[in-house]
């Protein structure tokens, strides 16, 4: 074993050694992170916090964290990140499993690539990648809420015809919708409930889910509080409206999913060449690596083929 040992290249034993701790890693993550709950349990956390006996005060305070005048939170806060992410507000818990996970790679790897080297390892996998997965996450779970806000706005379209209130109306998709839309349409009711107007309850909702739809939300309560109306109307014309533009989407992504498999196939390939050439004839890119201008101009030609991606990109995807 010694021998065998003996005769393997170090730079592959590194390099098995990096992919193991990162896959690790993000299972690791993914573990921590995940809810352990059933559908049931989880259909919607503010109602899981009621049962529990928790305070609106409380609640409020959990899923929806205070933001300043122009509706970004006030400072940063893993906790809120976590739950925009649709994940359990444990911010203690996932810090110290990056904390734990950036010491392993530095005491790991800083004998063999050298301290600094290790630490910026370290801070690209603990702390770079988690919040990148988070933001994904997070944008994930708004096309969720966008996707459900049509059936939520019939619902309460329903309840107002049938003579609710619309504070009823709200509470109704609250505890009835699932989980997100049922947690935000309830935080909606909190608010109401601890001493906000309705319209400045749901425009606190469009700035926890930036999204157009949302926003479209806002100016129709808005405005049918200011000048009267028929609710019930405008919110059943907002869901056809809201499903319209969502199927609209559908039909440009499958009508330009030919373009955006070009963009890929055109972005990967100079990558792809490149490692082929590596592997077939190392020399051709080792002769040269050693001149002075080869650093230059490589970074100059990545520089490159990443501004064709983004331009590649932009082209192919549409939005309305």
């Amino acid at each position: 074993m010694a021998d065998l040992l003996s005769r393997m290249d170090p730079g592959w034993i590194l390099f098995i050694g990096v992919f193991l701790g990162v896959l690790l890693l993000v299972e690791g993550t993914r573990q921590i992170l995940s809810r352990r709950e059933t559908i049931a349990e989880a259909r919607s956390r503010r109602m899981k916090l009621v049962a529990a006996g928790t305070g609106v005060a409380k609640r409020l305070a959990i899923l929806a964290p205070k933001r300043d005048h122009r509706g970004r939170l006030r400072s940063f806060d893993l906790s809120a990140l976590l739950i925009s992410a649709g994940l359990p507000p444990r911010p203690g818990l996932f810090a110290t499993a990056a904390l734990l996970t950036a010491i392993f790679i530095m005491v790991a790897f800083g004998a063999v690539i050298g301290y600094p080297m290790a630490f910026a390892m370290s801070l690209l996998v603990c702390v770079a990648l988690p919040l990148l997965l988070l933001a994904a996450a997070r944008d994930a779970r708004r096309k969720k809420l966008t996707a459900q806000l049509p059936d939520a706005l019939d619902l309460m379209a329903r309840g107002l015809k049938a003579g609710h209130p619309l504070n009823t109306s709200i509470t109704i998709a609250a505890e009835t919708m699932p989980d997100p839309i049922g947690s935000e349409f309830g935080v909606l009711v909190d608010q109401v409930s601890y001493g906000d107007d309705m319209v400045t309850a749901v425009r606190k909702l469009a700035e926890r889910v930036p999204t157009e739809d949302f926003q479209y939300l806002a100016a129709s309560i808005s405005i049918q509080h200011g000048t009267g109306g028929n609710l019930g109307r405008v919110l059943t014309i907002l869901a056809q409206v809201i499903r319209g533009r969502a199927m609209m989407r559908r039909k440009i992504k499958a009508m330009s999913a030919e373009g955006r498999i070009s963009a890929l196939i055109l972005s990967c390939l100079p990558f792809v060449m490149f490692a082929l050439n590596m592997i077939i004839t190392p020399e051709y890119y080792g002769g040269v690596m050693d001149d002075p201008l080869f650093l230059p101009l490589a970074a100059a030609a990545v520089g490159l083929i990443v501004l064709n991606a983004l331009i590649l990109f932009k082209l192919v995807n549409f939005r309305i």
